[in-house]
């Protein structure tokens, strides 16, 4: 499978931050960016791996993809609205 590059506009680096940190960070930085712009948030909490994705779709945005980086997940989102 080839994978798609996307550069992400903004990083949002809540590593060591427990749940919701993540989330509420990532929802604070969609909330900023504009529509069609790349959020990538690195998370070392085990619960954002169920919360993010999750929130992801039901906000009606796109996990362009969730990536082990050894020691924190990476979240690539997309803003779609």
């Amino acid at each position: 499978m080839i994978q798609e590059s996307v550069a992400a506009a903004r990083i949002v680096d809540a590593r060591g931050s427990v749940c919701p940190g993540p989330l509420m960070a990532l929802i604070g930085a969609v909330r900023e960016q504009g529509v069609g712009d790349v959020i990538a948030v690195y998370s070392t909490d085990t619960g954002s791996r169920k919360d993010i994705p999750l929130w992801v779709q039901k906000a009606g945005h796109e996990l362009v993809g969730t990536y082990d980086r050894g020691g924190y997940t990476e979240f690539v989102v997309r803003k779609k609205r």
